[in-house]
């Protein structure tokens, strides 16, 4: 995922490739509410009405069903279900396990099983500082995204501590006072948790924040909220849970389908297309039947290749950088949602975060390495409501290594205007001179090429509408 999260598996070609767009999340009119953000897509392209010869439906199958293999391949490797796992390190260049690594936040995750009582999540009291709880339902739709800016707590608390009763599908029983309800559509939730890190002395500052995360079963809250929470251990991993499904031939593939949509249902909108897949048994606890192996493998095939090859046709790319405003929630849009799946596993709503990513930028010419300025008119920096901020990396992705130990500008420390307000920052290898103010110098190789990752946290209307947009890198050198 764009956002170097630790511990969730990547394609790079998903990062950076050729498809604009497909490796970034991005902004959309601030949403009011989780719920109302998370029931809708943009665009509704449905397979129901796709060719009606059995592998023409095995192959549509296959795109509906992908993200949901794929997610229960990545809980898999994750700490035990219902257990908080806590990333308490911040990325340096000699990290290398995480492409794209973020330097802005450190991570906390949670795979719940909500299936016999709530689950309680509890984020602590933290002014002055963003933070995002993003909660995933099995089919990679975010339905609830509580945060700083919006903590959606009932009652209108804005002070916090925060705390939410995450209750799965048919759940109807009495909440304690003081807990906010979040409804889940599926028993399986996956939840991602952010904490800003507001420079790079506020580490430890921050894994204190980390340790105060309460997450715990109803019942255990209710004898006693104060029952510490302990940090889980990550799971095992052989292979990427991406490559884990690749690996896997169409009888696997339906087989794992078909029992995991009998845990974790589809939406009622994918009626007509659940229709046309009954036909070749794959539905809820269903067994394939009426197509043979030969061309379910070769369905399959079909189907990677075209989650592969979608375009987002919904991607922005201007001035040289690519970002979706789409993502976060696909209503019947299988193919961007497997897409999605693929490339950038876990993409946050619009209206938590947007991504403008450039790739493949030329280092260096003829030998010499060059200087880039992106230079933002007066009042057009990157519009948002928490905080921006611009990384650079390596041409394999990871953070560029360097003396000074600046990975990012924008947010630690903050930018300098110049005299009329406008800001210029600075990307190149060697540092600059007195002339370049402290936080306006980024980094980058001196030889070969960089990648540029922009973060807008909770970004304001006018980053989605095309009023605002990022500005162009350009050559001194």
């Amino acid at each position: 995922m764009p956002d170097g999260v630790p511990g969730f598996p990547i394609s790079r070609r998903g990062l950076f490739g050729a498809a604009a767009g497909l490796a970034a999340t991005a902004a959309l009119a601030a949403c009011s509410s989780s719920k109302d953000s998370s029931t809708s897509s943009t665009t509704t392209t449905t397979t129901a009405a796709g060719g009606s010869d059995p592998k023409s439906i095995a192959t549509d199958a296959y795109i509906f069903g992908y993200p949901l293999v794929l997610m229960d391949a990545t809980r898999a490797t994750a700490a035990p279900t219902n257990t908080l796992l806590r990333f308490d390190k911040t990325p340096s260049p000699d990290d290398k396990t995480v492409v794209t690594p973020n330097v802005d936040t450190l991570y906390s995750q949670a795979w719940l099983d909500l299936r016999a009582e709530p689950m309680v999540l509890q984020i602590p009291v933290m002014p002055d500082r963003y933070w995002l709880a993003q909660m995933m339902d099995a089919w990679t739709n975010t339905v609830h995204n509580p945060s700083s800016v919006r903590p959606q707590v009932s009652g209108g608390g804005q002070s916090g501590p925060f705390t939410y009763a995450v209750t799965g599908p048919g759940w109807n029983g009495q909440l304690p006072d003081g807990l906010t309800r979040l409804d889940m559509p599926t028993g399986t939730t996956w939840i991602i948790i952010r904490f800003a890190l507001n420079s790079p002395e506020d580490h430890d500052a921050v894994v204190a924040l980390q340790n105060q995360i309460k997450l715990m079963p109803l019942s255990a809250w209710t004898a006693n909220p104060d029952t510490p929470t302990p940090n889980g251990a990550p799971g095992s991993m052989s292979d990427s849970p991406a490559k884990q499904v690749q690996n896997m031939d169409g009888a696997a593939f339906f087989a794992k389908l078909n029992e995991l949509m009998a845990a974790d249902a589809p939406a009622p909108a994918d009626a007509d297309a659940l229709a046309r897949f009954a036909g070749l048994g794959i539905k809820p606890g269903g067994s394939v039947t009426g197509i043979d192996a030969d061309t379910l493998n070769s369905a399959v095939r079909d189907a990677q290749q075209r989650i592969h090859d979608y375009k987002n046709p919904s991607a922005k790319d201007v001035n040289g950088w690519s970002y979706a405003t789409n993502l976060g929630t696909y209503g019947t849009d299988y193919p961007l949602r497997a897409n999605t799946a693929l490339t950038a596993l876990g993409a946050n709503l619009p209206a938590d975060a947007i991504y403008p990513m450039m790739g493949n930028v030329p280092a260096d010419s003829g030998g010499a390495p060059r200087t880039y300025r992106c230079h933002f008119p007066a009042g057009q920096l990157p519009p948002a409501d928490a905080f921006w901020s611009l990384t650079a990396y390596t041409a394999d992705h990871f953070l560029v290594s360097n003396p000074d130990n600046i990975y990012s500008v924008g947010h630690q420390p903050a930018v300098t205007p110049n005299p009329d307000g406008s800001v210029d920052l600075v990307l190149q290898a060697a540092k600059p001179g007195p002339e370049v103010p402290q936080g306006n110098w980024l980094p980058i190789p001196s030889s070969g090429t960089f990648d540029l990752a922009m973060r807008l946290y909770a970004p304001r209307d006018d980053a989605a509408n095309g009023s605002w947009q990022p500005p162009a890198l350009t050559p001194n050198s």
